[in-house]
């Protein structure tokens, strides 16, 4: 005997129906900062135990679809642990996964594109994209490969030259995508990246050129810095580095000793909530990523000789400047894709309210509880994608001497606040005038 039972709708089933919704889709929300580990051994200069901390947190840190995170993280810590070789190979990784994903998105279904960033493979940042080859050029620097280095700085500036025309074709997608569901075209806002030229890249570029004799080519990289500075001031609002003037006038028989020092950690994203009206009377949820700041202790970077001669470097480039600026363009794709998913969602809602409104008993109390859910669930499951690497550092200072050649003994050090001691890095260096004789230090604290 078939037995037909009749499905009781209540109050207390639609609330019920309604939490497990929520819990749902925020039960992923609840999470703690599964990078601590490595964060203290990083910031602790401990760059090897970073590694190994990365590694046996691997599974906890990262899902399948964060592939370019751990390329990112991994290769950065190596080239802080002074492993050129394994960095390379990560980094450059990393730099192949990122330009696969970027060429994905061009041509993948408008559909699939549409889905929360959160559930898509991490495609990485513009910036991380450009300064991967600012640390492949130095890892290949420390191996005396200089061409390869120079090879790098070129393929970062054409990313650069890229840059202002690269998310044209996806946001055009997505405007035809909003027409498609008949719904208004969403507004292409216009905050063009005001950054195509980065005085760090130029100022490798300078040297690795003076370091294999190539005046010509140095001279327009060093021209390129100060024009870079000039057509960014938003980025770069701070002064030229006094030394620059002094790189191409090293007189004969003198030798050049510059130092790099890179301090602080580059930024995180935390999620920004805006709400906009639509009919019904209902809202549609968005939520953005945005750039936060880790601010770092390192106020100030001397260098000094044993016989008391000494120098500061001075800031080149505020590299978590360039992160927010090279954002803009992407954070406008993010929007532009929010709305158009956030609409869809809140047009089901308002059908299943107007449903409502036209039936009566029990259905109508299905159908408002369905709108109700569906907006419940827009809510909890719009969630902006906080994904980023985390150990690029935030600022790169620079500074040089001229020097007789000789083998030279001096220290650099970074300073905090009030004069407090941070780090020091103690080097010997054979400073020769036939080659480059460039110095790398790291303080991420």
């Amino acid at each position: 005997m078939q037995v037909t039972r009749t499905l009781q709708i209540t109050p207390d089933r639609v609330l019920g129906v309604l939490f497990f919704i929520g819990m749902g889709a925020c039960l992923s929300c609840a999470t703690g900062n599964p990078y601590l580990k490595v964060d203290n051994a990083v910031e602790a200069g401990d760059h090897h135990e970073g590694i190994a901390i990365l590694e046996e947190e691997k599974k906890t840190i990262y899902r399948d679809k964060d592939a370019i995170l751990y390329y990112l993280d991994k290769g950065m810590i190596t080239h802080y642990a002074q492993e050129y070789d394994d960095s390379t190979k990560i980094l450059q990784e990393g730099e192949r996964a990122i330009e696969e994903a970027f060429t994905k998105s061009i041509t993948m279904e408008i559909g699939s594109y549409l889905l929360n960033d959160k559930t898509r493979e991490y495609d990485g940042e513009d910036y991380e994209d450009i300064y991967i080859n600012v640390f492949n050029a130095l890892n290949y620097y420390h191996k005396q490969q200089l061409e390869d280095a120079l090879v790098e700085i070129r393929r970062m500036n054409n990313k650069l030259r890229f840059l202002a025309s690269k998310y044209g074709e996806l946001k055009t997608n997505l405007q035809q995508k909003a027409l498609a569901e008949g719904g208004e075209v969403p507004p292409n806002p216009e905050s063009p990246v005001q950054f195509s030229d980065s005085a760090l890249a130029r100022y490798l570029g300078m040297l690795f050129y003076r370091g294999i004799g190539n005046y010509d080519d140095a001279r327009i990289d060093g021209d390129s810095l100060k024009v870079a500075f000039a057509n960014a001031p938003s980025v770069y609002a701070y002064p030229l580095p006094p030394s620059l003037d002094e790189e191409l006038r090293v007189p004969a028989g003198k030798a050049r000793l510059n130092v790099i020092g890179f301090s602080g950690l580059s930024p995180v994203k935390t999620e920004e909530t805006l709400r906009i009206p639509i009919p019904g009377p209902r809202y549609i949820k968005i939520a953005l990523p945005v750039m936060e700041s880790r601010p770092s202790q390192v106020q100030r970077i001397e260098v000094v000789f044993e016989d008391g001669t000494r120098f500061d470097l001075a800031l080149l480039e505020d590299m978590e400047a360039v992160a927010r600026e090279t954002f803009k363009e992407k954070v406008n794709l993010i929007y532009l894709k929010s709305v158009i998913r956030a609409t869809i969602k809140g047009v089901t809602s308002s059908a299943l309210g107007a449903a409502a409104d036209n039936t009566e008993g029990g259905t109508s109390l299905l159908f408002s509880a369905l709108s109700l859910g569906t907006q419940v669930f827009a809510e909890a499951s719009e969630q902006a994608d906080l994904r980023l690497s985390r150990y690029f550092p935030a600022k790169a200072y620079v500074g040089g001497i001229t020097l007789d050649p000789g083998t030279y003994a001096f220290t650099t050090y970074y300073y905090g606040a009030n004069g407090k001691r941070l780090a020091s890095f103690e080097n010997t260096l054979t400073v020769r005038a036939d080659r480059l004789n460039l110095v790398e230090v790291v303080c991420l604290k």
